[in-house]
């Protein structure tokens, strides 16, 4: 009897869990997978993808000006642009600031020194997309649009994760 109440019981809790278990369905970032395809506006108006930034490596970074780690992390994220843009390396800061924020966003890069691409999505589309449960978060995608790295918080200088993701990400092609 207590075997048959252990059985039914231990089949309850994996059916349980089966239900608690996040979706991961098409679109979502998973390490090793394509990343999902995503495109938004830059502070111009003029619509950018991912998928235009093919045979780029990309460190996609999710940010907002209102955050202070991801105003920590800003120095860190111009030098690694600086550092590996004549390899095909690109930072990309997507805020995720209220609507009509541009001008604002803008002021912000020049106060910081931010030479990368911004773009805007005021809707965090790409929160749903990346499964990033806040801001900072970072995203290492390479050349084939592979999600090789993430991060949820902020990029730290002397990540040695991070640089070998890049290195590799680079010399694989």
């Amino acid at each position: 009897m207590r075997a048959d109440l252990r059985l039914v019981s231990a089949a309850w809790v994996a059916l349980a869990m089966a239900g608690c278990t996040p979706d991961f369905g098409s679109g979502a970032a998973v390490i090793g997978e394509p990343a999902p395809a995503y495109a938004a506006l830059d502070l111009d108006g003029t619509e950018v993808s991912l998928a235009a930034l093919r045979d780029t490596v990309v460190l996609l970074n999710i940010w907002a000006t209102w955050c202070p780690p991801c105003r920590d992390e800003l120095p860190v994220l111009q030098a690694l642009h600086a550092e590996y843009a004549g390899q095909g390396f690109k930072v990309v800061g997507v805020s995720v600031d209220s609507p009509g924020e541009q001008e604002r966003i803008r002021r912000f890069a020049r106060e910081f020194g931010i030479t990368y691409p911004l773009w805007h999505d005021p809707d965090e589309r790409i929160s749903t997309l990346f499964r990033a449960v806040g801001v900072p978060a970072s995203y290492l995608i390479d050349r084939d649009g592979v999600l090789r790295w993430r991060r949820v918080g902020p990029v730290h200088a002397g990540d040695t994760e991070l640089a070998a993701a890049i290195s590799t990400s680079l010399e694989s092609y």
